[in-house]
């Protein structure tokens, strides 16, 4: 498959990535938000088939030692052939120098184990959604 990796956020089709997001039961915003998330990212890779964005993922950090990783996502008939392995690789090789933390989609944790992340035992969030995200698993 002749995929094209891309780091920069020029020409991105933002409504795109929004529906990627709702299609694959992450959370999403109007397409504008997303846009300044991922430019406002310390790492950012977006991978085309031909012109259509099939995948993409951010980190944002303090560059020095600290990282999270935020939007990594494959559409559901791309999943299961490397692509996202390939999109932590860019961001993992970006951030070589920091601790990366990340909190993954209940299910996905055995992607996430294969790239090297273990669960923590201290970690903890705050989300504004506090409810939905609970409802649907990602805290207690």
């Amino acid at each position: 498959m002749d995929l094209d990796f891309r780091e920069d956020c020029s020409s991105v089709d933002w409504q795109t990535v929004a529906a990627v997001l709702q299609q694959v039961g992450m959370a999403f915003y109007e397409p504008a938000l997303h846009k300044k998330a991922f430019e406002a990212s310390t790492a950012t890779v977006f991978v085309y088939r031909s012109a259509q964005l099939i995948g993409f993922g951010r980190a944002i950090s303090d560059d020095t030692y600290q990282a999270a990783v935020y939007d990594c996502a494959v559409l559901p008939e791309f999943q299961g052939r490397g692509i996202g392995r390939r999109i932590m690789d860019v961001i993992m090789t970006r951030l070589a120098h920091c601790n990366v933390i990340l909190y993954a989609s209940p299910g996905k944790e055995g992607f996430y184990r294969k790239q090297g992340f273990r669960k923590m035992k201290t970690g903890m969030a705050r989300f504004i959604k506090g409810e939905s995200m609970r409802d649907r698993g990602f805290t207690e």
